[in-house]
């Protein structure tokens, strides 16, 4: 939107859809994408697209910890990864020779957007434990130590007791063409204009920092090596867009019993606008196949809105009418 393209990308599809609608709207705090919209009866305040007054701070705060998340959905027979929470390095460094060579996923507590995440689906040795618990302790005061769940990874947006949209979000990549280096076709991948910083852009530029390094080496790989050509190199194993991901759009393929096991984990901790991320080995087959490894209480809406590929999903027109404007 010309004028608005310093906001968030969710936030200016939001404004969009209300200036469609006749809406009238107002921006309170440009750096914060804060807005309100209007229509004759009543005013709602927005922050960042999906925080609104449909969801208690007590909810946010529940969906914000993700070791009271696993409680909680666990408590109502949703599936979750067993694991461990570590308060200090030292005790977390301690039990590390119980994980090695184990499927293991180590993260913060109360963090989003895959920060600090490190994965290890084939396991790996105490070196880089121990360095990816480091990593961890740099974002949060907590950590967790959580089996890896096989299967793919789809983010669920829920939306009251819809599901209004499914992504599948592949980790940040490139594909070698025999003569650049990985940080070369990192470079040249970037210069994407569907990409950016900020969340402005319907995708992220891709950052080589040091839990990209990490899983590199865990590869036997670095930056500066060449890839065959069409060889795939993955540079995470977590699949957020906000790290560089490509999403692509789910939402007509997947079973509806995952559909409503989104809903139920929706609802466990009493949220009206969701984002639900679950592992599943087969979308087309309901069974109980699956886990939920994270529930966000922002979730963008430009990744549905603006798919890598597959269909465009109008979020913003769900939104609006959930808050009755």
């Amino acid at each position: 939107m010309h004028g608005y393209s310093d906001l968030e990308l969710s936030t200016q599809i939001l404004l969009k859809e209300s200036i469609k609608q006749g809406k009238k709207f107002d921006i309170l705090d440009r750096s914060d994408n804060f807005i309100s919209i209007s229509n004759c009866k009543k005013t709602e305040y927005i922050k960042q697209a999906t925080k609104t007054s449909l969801d208690t701070y007590s909810t946010v705060l529940m969906m914000e910890n993700k070791v009271v998340t696993k409680k909680i959905l666990k408590k109502n027979n949703i599936n979750v990864p067993e694991g461990a929470e570590y308060f200090t390095l030292e005790s977390a460094i301690k039990n590390v020779d119980d994980i090695i060579g184990k499927p293991i996923v180590i993260k913060p507590k109360s963090t989003n957007f895959g920060t600090g995440i490190s994965i290890y689906p084939n396991g790996t040795n105490k070196d880089d434990l121990i360095e990816s618990l480091k990593i961890a302790f740099k974002f949060d005061n907590t950590v967790l130590v959580e089996e890896f769940i096989k299967g793919k990874e789809y983010r669920f947006l829920v939306i009251g007791d819809e599901v209004a949209g499914i992504l599948h979000r592949v980790p940040a990549n490139v594909v070698g063409n025999g003569s650049l280096t990985i940080e070369q076709l990192v470079e040249e991948k970037n210069k994407n204009p569907l990409r950016g910083k900020g969340y402005v852009t319907p995708l992220e530029k891709i950052v080589i920092n040091d839990t990209v390094k990490l899983f590199l080496k865990n590869q036997g790989l670095n930056a500066s090596d060449v890839p065959k050509k069409d060889q795939i190199i993955y540079l995470r194993e977590n699949s957020n867009v906000s790290t560089g991901g490509d999403s692509i759009d789910f939402t007509d393929d997947i079973d509806d019993f995952y559909k409503e096991i989104a809903i139920k984990a929706s609802k466990a901790v009493d949220a009206t606008i969701c984002g639900v991320d679950l592992m599943i080995e087969d979308i087309y087959t309901p069974k109980d196949n699956y886990s939920i490894i994270e529930l966000n209480f922002n979730p963008a809406i430009h990744i549905h809105s603006y798919p890598f590929k597959g269909k465009e999903r109008n979020i913003a027109k769900k939104i609006i009418t959930a808050l009755n404007l």
